[in-house]
């Protein structure tokens, strides 16, 4: 476990703050990292989102170098807990025009190619061109609306709101190193890597982390209203490994300009290498966030996906089908300052089932004399 712990920080990690969670016999504990040391927080305060509320980092019982690693019989957890976990799509022109190939294609990987090869040559200049809202992108709109060229997907991609939908119920995420899930009748689906920030209660941004938000392209692509059956299945929703807190080292600019990179290496050496390149985002994560909160509450904070500039089109098996899982997989999300996040692929159906939801960890808190401390 150490070295899952050293591996999955950033190199300058003794620069850095980071809160998180790990799983003790006892039950779930709140961690903290700073000078390269882990700091047991669980008994100042029992749950991440409560200490990002009272902006509580620090304290708590050493239990020694990151190098030393956890305590026997610990292992990481996902970093959030009773957040809120939102997403947000097509906010990159390239994941646009996948989409809306999805679409058109109706969920059928084979008729994908000649699809994206006729889009991108009519849509793709321009929709890298416009400002979401914009009267620019207004126009673009009436032009593709005349070309019969128009979707749902372009909506979100260049209008004036984002796509902003629930991920996963609270708790429910998966951390570092736990198996990753897609359904097990799905049949073209890929990982989205992607920035999540970690916002607390009233829309303010305290840090970020890493996220795997699990895409089946089959069902979505028959039909944007399967998008929760599409998105929101046991174990595929991964978020870690730590939460960097914003500090005068790193802020929301690093976000602005972080470079996500992606490897997927397959038990029949398959490898694939992607990136996601947070400075071609075609909305600030800022006008994100705010249009996550729009006339919402999130009494316990809530973190928000990005999106993705990647959208796998390299070929696993039969040419021209594209890529998508094999159980077995290694996906690996790295960003040289939030660290790395792997999980290995299953089916939803044969993933750890999630058991401890809300009342479980209420109840464990409270057999634990914690609940005065949340």
């Amino acid at each position: 476990m150490a070295e899952r712990i050293l591996e999955s920080l950033p190199a300058d990690y003794r620069q850095g703050h980071f809160i998180g969670r790990a799983q003790s016999p006892d039950g779930p504990c709140v961690i903290a990292i700073e000078g390269g040391m882990i700091h047991d927080l669980t008994g100042v305060v029992s749950t991440v989102s409560g200490a990002i509320s009272r902006r509580s980092f620090s304290g708590g019982t050493a239990i020694g170098p990151v190098e030393d690693g956890l305590p026997q019989g610990w292992r990481l957890l996902t970093p959030i807990d009773l957040q809120c976990i939102k997403a947000s799509g097509v906010t990159f022109a390239v994941s646009a025009i996948e989409r809306v190939i999805e679409e058109r294609a109706r969920g059928d990987a084979a008729e994908a190619a000649a699809i994206r090869a006729q889009l991108e040559d009519k849509v793709g200049a321009g929709i890298r061109a416009v400002v979401p809202g914009s009267e620019a992108a207004a126009q673009l709109k009436a032009v593709l609306i005349e070309e019969g060229m128009w979707s749902q997907y372009l909506e979100v991609a260049i209008g004036p709101d984002a796509e902003i939908f629930s991920k996963a119920p609270v708790l429910s995420a998966v951390g570092t190193g736990a198996m990753v899930g897609v359904r097990s009748d799905s049949h073209w689906n890929n990982p989205e890597p992607e920035v999540v920030l970690v916002c607390d209660a009233h829309g303010a941004v305290i840090g970020a982390t890493l996220g795997n938000d699990v895409n089946l392209r089959d069902f979505e692509g028959r039909s944007a209203l399967l998008l929760s059956k599409a998105k929101d299945n046991t174990a595929s929703c991964a978020i870690g490994p730590f939460i960097r807190l914003f500090d005068d080292s790193f802020t929301i600019d690093d976000v602005r300009s972080a470079d996500v990179e992606l490897t997927i290496d397959g038990p029949e050496g398959y490898r694939l290498e992607g990136r996601n390149d947070m400075s071609q985002i075609s909305r600030d994560p800022l006008d994100l966030v705010a249009q996550c909160l729009s006339e919402h509450h999130y009494p316990d904070g809530f973190v928000l996906f990005c999106g993705t500039l990647f959208a796998p089109t390299q070929d696993r098996d039969t040419p021209g089908t594209g890529f998508t899982h094999k159980v077995g997989d290694v996906v690996t999300i790295r960003s040289h300052r939030l660290g790395t996040l792997t999980n290995t692929v299953t089916t939803s159906r044969d993933a750890p089932a999630w058991t401890m939801g809300i009342g479980g960890f209420v109840s464990n808190l409270a057999a634990r004399g914690l609940i005065d401390r949340i």
